[in-house]
């Protein structure tokens, strides 16, 4: 139900033994795709009112100009949730998020408020650069998004740098989830009814097309909706955007709990050499 789908959000706390206070979610995606909406609909849920926070819209180039590490709120408590969404420059042909500066951003070396500029990638000489991150610093879970209903139509360019991504995230042994949204520009059943999205046809042919050009399994990519035109919460939108951001907490996790593991082996590895 939705009621425990926001419990177990709100009671969600990383690893233990990481002893970090948040997890971090990496948004990324074609200008347009809906990112900054996606946070803005979580954000929406939990402060139980359509909310704009962040700059949502339909535009020729990237609305997000600035990288921002959302925080969110309890809507019962006012606390801060134990995750922060992370939203980048939305990816296009021109201007784009680029290869160096993705990898700073998973590695943490990217400050809060950073102004991305096309003209001068972030570098190491670059004001606020936070040269020596530790794992709090990192991403650790990285989501892709997608507009449902022009994914078909991505620019070989564009997919191109998400699958030279893909692999800069397989060598760190970051998890990748899909976000597909606009379910309802693709599906009339979805357009009526957006609970029933997982009986349109449509959208399992989109999430198979997917899992087949990202190599990403199926039960990693979540169709979703944003709020977009809403003025009011609906229930069946927030427990999609839910069940979709409670499996890519998981999936932080998992990559927490390994991190740990090896950290732990190299300690033990090198306690053995200076023996």
């Amino acid at each position: 139900s939705l009621k425990q789908l926001i419990e177990s959000i709100e009671n969600y706390k990383p690893p233990g033994a990481s002893k970090l206070s948040e997890t971090r979610i990496l948004m990324v995606g074609p200008v347009g795709a809906g990112k900054s909406s996606f946070f803005n609909t979580v954000n929406s849920i939990f402060k139980d009112h359509i909310t704009q926070r962040g700059y949502a819209g339909s535009a020729e180039h990237s609305l997000t100009t600035v990288y921002r590490q959302y925080k969110i709120r309890s809507g019962s408590t006012g606390e801060s949730l134990r995750f922060r969404l992370c939203d980048t420059r939305g990816l296009e042909e021109t201007a784009s998020l680029g290869l160096i500066e993705f990898s700073h951003l998973l590695e943490g070396n990217v400050p809060d408020w950073f102004k991305f500029d096309p003209e001068s990638p972030i570098s190491p000489e670059t004001p606020g650069f936070i040269q020596i991150p530790t794992i709090k610093d990192k991403v650790h879970c990285v989501m892709f998004i997608f507009d449902c209903s022009t994914v078909d139509v991505i620019p070989k360019s564009i997919m191109d740098k998400i699958k030279d991504m893909q692999k800069r995230l397989i060598q760190r042994g970051v998890p990748q989830t899909v976000i597909l949204t606009k379910v309802d520009k693709v599906s009339e059943i979805a357009e009526v009814d957006v609970s029933k999205v997982f009986l349109c046809e449509n959208v399992k042919d989109m999430v198979d097309k997917v899992s087949q050009t990202l190599g990403v399994p199926r039960n990693n990519i979540f169709p979703v909706k944003n709020y977009e035109q809403e003025t009011e919460l609906d229930m069946n939108i927030n427990i999609l955007a839910l069940q979709a951001l409670r499996q890519v907490l998981r999936f932080a996790d998992d990559y927490l709990e390994n991190y740990l593991e090896r950290m732990e082996c190299e300690n033990i590895a090198q306690m053995n050499i200076k023996e």
